[in-house]
């Protein structure tokens, strides 16, 4: 560096026109520049021994195509510097090792080949001794010395020395030529720079280059960062782990791990899994065991394998196939029912027979039961009682209010919280793949943008299809065949028609008061009595006391509010004995009111005094059956029909049938007045609950004349029926439902359509029939003669 700033005014000096010429191949040395240069070819060597013999200085030039071994003037770049020999060596493989240092530029003029070597003739391009100009040169000069202090801030390799050189320099060309000789740049690049004669022009193109190189080495520099902190972070979390893991060693922990991996791999085989999920559920095991246990990922594959495990893939309790045994139990636990009963016993009587045939049992497609009746029944505790008939495990589901296709299939594992649905569910707290499902309130299911759980329930409810029913957590299929699935519904109508087409629908139509007082006596009063540590020396009911409960307390198709009412009365008497009052209490008309009050409901005064336009009229409802009042009136008006009490088109259209019948009839039945003139209003007491259905057409009818004629109905006279115009009276149903409200309000006679006598008498029971007279009509003539009293009369 020295003899370069010695040299400091070479620059001006005048140097030969003709000098050896030493071709260079990708490299380009600047004017103020040192560089090492290794040269071996021939005419190379002699321009350097001509060089030497003379003055030392040589003319460096560089080559447009690195690649050619003996270029021509084409061949070489038209700029170049003049260089003196500084050092030569010759090093063992012939080549020679010089040492230079550029001194100014020079262009090249003409090319000529003598002795053995290359000479140029050139023209010098001198700068002369620069002197400052402009505010805007000296700026550029601190700009360019500041980028270089950023340039060496940012990791560039560039000799101390060097940059102290640099910040000494104010020439901008000598500046340039420097920095030129530090940068990185393409042989285009430094060609371009060093065919610059204007200092502040290079200086300007230097400036541009350090300033990329800026950006470059701030990207880099962001990158190695960025590359820094990960390699630390996860330098950091290898030692933790190692630590972690030395402590867990010397903890046992290590071995925990191990050890649960093996349970885990040892309760797989014995699941006795089908091999394809077999083969997936360990493949997941390996993954577990390479994974850290700590992580989220890990909880969440752990939860997979022990459902997977706990899955009852191949364990099943052996039928009890003795009919005799199931029929016992069945009527150990409920009073009557004798259809579904049967039907429950033709189902073991199958199987065995299968069984004693040879087949396997499970190959019998068993469609879904759905009981159908209205609350309190004992829907639930029958499916309970079956599954205990037949010796398998009992599990609900409750349905009612589910609206998430989800809570039937399941989550997809990759969710946060996700599980099985309720069916896998179901299985596992069952522990055995052919136990009896209960789908509680299959009628009460909804849907929304979550999905239909009731189309999802399709596959689960298909003999044909659930076979292979694959929940999204579980993502295998999963044999259903052998469960045995039954539903129950207060109503049909809200479940959908496709589901509803795979269901073996059972009716449970609503009890008696003989059945009631039966059921109370056998299972009510027993159940309760232990419920409340209560025995016979404590308590006795009687048939009367529990009579009077059942009429005067309780309006229900079902039983529920029957037992509610035994418990009140039996918490009463665990009460009084625990103060000592008395020891045996015996449950007659008189306790019961002392205990629940006064009586709630009076069927005998009920139904009222007769009255015109009022007829009884019966309806069927989810919760059972129940009386209607169906009142008319007429008034001065234009000939309108007015219809009120929230009806819907069916009703409202069987009020006009009526309406069309009789005035097709008035002069038959002594109507006088003048339809255009009148109005006549019907409506329907309890506005506020909608009523639909075309059951209540002879109720109008009969109403309507009453009020048109001023004949007085008999409110004793329940009725349903479907009318025509022509005055025919249809088929309607639930039937028995409505027979029975008849029979809670305290009517004498029931009048009903003909062609429903068959189904009534076969499902009456015999004592609802010895109680209540029951009048079949096929026309609606015959419904007026027995409803409406003569003209004037209150007898018939």
């Amino acid at each position: 560096m020295g003899e370069m700033v010695q040299n400091k005014q070479m620059g001006e000096m005048k140097f030969p026109e003709e000098l050896p010429v030493l071709p260079l191949r990708d490299v380009v040395v600047f004017p103020m520049m040192i560089a090492p240069l290794f040269v071996g070819r021939p005419f190379s060597l002699n321009a350097i021994e001509e060089a030497l013999k003379e003055h030392k200085l040589i003319f460096l030039v560089t080559q447009k195509d690195k690649e050619i071994e003996e270029p021509t003037r084409e061949d070489l770049y038209d700029v170049g510097t003049v260089a003196v020999i500084l050092k030569a060596m010759k090093m063992g493989d012939g080549r020679v090792k010089i040492l230079v240092q550029g001194l100014g530029r020079a262009r090249l003029k003409e090319l000529k080949f003598e002795d053995n070597h290359f000479k140029a003739v050139v023209e010098h391009l001198l700068e002369g001794e620069y002197v400052p100009q402009t505010l805007e040169e000296e700026a550029l000069v601190k700009l360019v010395k500041d980028q270089i202090e950023r340039v060496v801030a940012l990791g560039k390799q560039i000799p101390p020395d060097m940059v102290a050189i640099l910040r000494s320099i104010e020439d901008p060309g000598r500046l340039a030529d420097l920095i030129a000789g530090q940068l990185d740049l393409s042989t285009e690049e430094a060609i371009d720079i060093l065919s610059t004669v204007d200092p502040i022009e290079r200086l300007k193109k230097i400036s541009e280059k350090l300033e990329h190189e800026i950006k470059v080495l701030e990207i880099q520099e962001l990158i190695r960062t960025k590359a820094r902190e990960s390699m630390e972070k996860e330098q950091r979390e290898y030692f933790l782990r190692q630590q972690l893991r030395a402590i867990r060693k010397e903890l046992g922990e290590e071995e925990e791990k191990s050890k649960e991996i093996e349970e885990y791999r040892e309760k797989i085989k014995k699941a006795k899994m089908p091999k394809e999920v077999e083969e997936s559920v360990l493949k997941e095991l390996s993954r577990l065991e390479k994974m850290h246990p700590e992580s989220a990922e890990a909880a969440v594959l752990r939860t997979w394998i022990e459902w997977m495990i706990e899955l009852p893939w191949n364990k099943r309790t052996r039928d009890k196939l003795d009919i005799e045994r199931a029929k016992k139990i069945l009527d150990e636990d409920h009073y009557d029912l004798e259809k579904l009963k049967d039907r429950i016993l033709e189902y073991l009587a199958v199987k065995s027979l299968i069984k004693k045939r040879r087949k396997k049992s499970r190959e019998v497609k068993q469609p879904t039961i759905c009981f159908v009746g209205p609350p309190g029944v004992g829907k639930t505790s029958l499916a309970r009682s079956i599954a205990r008939a037949l010796g398998r495990k009992f599990v609900r589901i409750s349905l009612g209010g589910v609206r998430d296709e989800a809570e039937i299939r399941g989550h997809r594992r990759t969710y946060v919280g996700a599980m099985p649905g309720k069916i896998i569910q179901a299985l596992r707290k069952a522990g055995t793949k052919n136990p009896v499902i209960l789908l509680d309130e299959i009628d009460k299911m909804a849907s929304d943008f979550r999905g239909d759980p009731a189309a999802a329930l399709l596959e689960v409810l298909d003999p044909e299809q659930n076979r292979e029913f694959v929940d999204n957590y579980i993502n295998h299929p999963f044999d259903l065949s052998e469960v045995l699935f039954i539903a129950t519904a207060n109503t049909p109508h809200t479940i959908p028609e496709p589901l509803f087409d795979r269901l073996e629908v059972l009716n449970i139509p609503g009890y008696t008061e003989q059945e009631k007082l039966q059921i109370a006596l056998r299972y009510i009063v027993p159940k309760q009595m232990k419920n409340h540590a209560l025995t016979e020396k404590d308590i006795e009911f009687t048939e009367s006391g529990i009579l009077h409960i059942i009429r005067h307390y309780t309006r229900e198709a079902g039983v529920r509010n029957l037992d509610r009412k035994i418990a009140a009365i039996c918490r009463k008497v665990a009460l009084w004995i625990s103060e000592g009052k008395e020891k045996k209490y015996k449950v007659t008309k008189k306790l019961v009111e002392k205990v629940l009050g006064a009586p709630k409901f009076i069927p005998e005064l009920e139904l009222g005094e007769d009255e015109v336009g009022v007829a009884t009229g019966l309806a069927w409802t989810p919760v059972g059956g129940d009386v209607l009042f169906i009142e008319a009136v007429v008034t001065k008006g234009t000939g309108r029909l007015i219809l009120t009490g929230r009806l819907g088109d069916v009703m409202k259209e069987s009020a006009q049938a009526a309406l069309g019948f009789i005035k097709a009839n008035a002069s038959k039945y002594g109507v006088k007045k003048d339809f255009s003139k009148i109005d006549i209003h019907v409506h329907v007491p309890a506005g506020a609950i909608p009523k639909d259905g075309p059951s209540a057409g002879i109720t109008i009818a009969t109403a309507m004349l009453s009020a048109l004629t001023g004949r007085k109905v008999k409110k004793e006279v329940a009725m349903t029926g479907e009318i025509t115009l022509g005055g025919k009276v249809l088929p309607v149903g639930g039937l028995k439902e409505k027979i029975l409200a008849a029979l809670r309000y305290g009517a004498k006679t029931v009048v009903l359509p003909e062609k429903n006598r068959a189904e009534v008498m076969e499902e009456l029971p015999e004592e609802a029939k010895k109680k209540v007279k029951l009048v079949f009509v096929d026309r609606i003539e015959p419904v007026f003669e027995l409803a409406l009293y003569k003209k004037g009369s209150r007898k018939k």
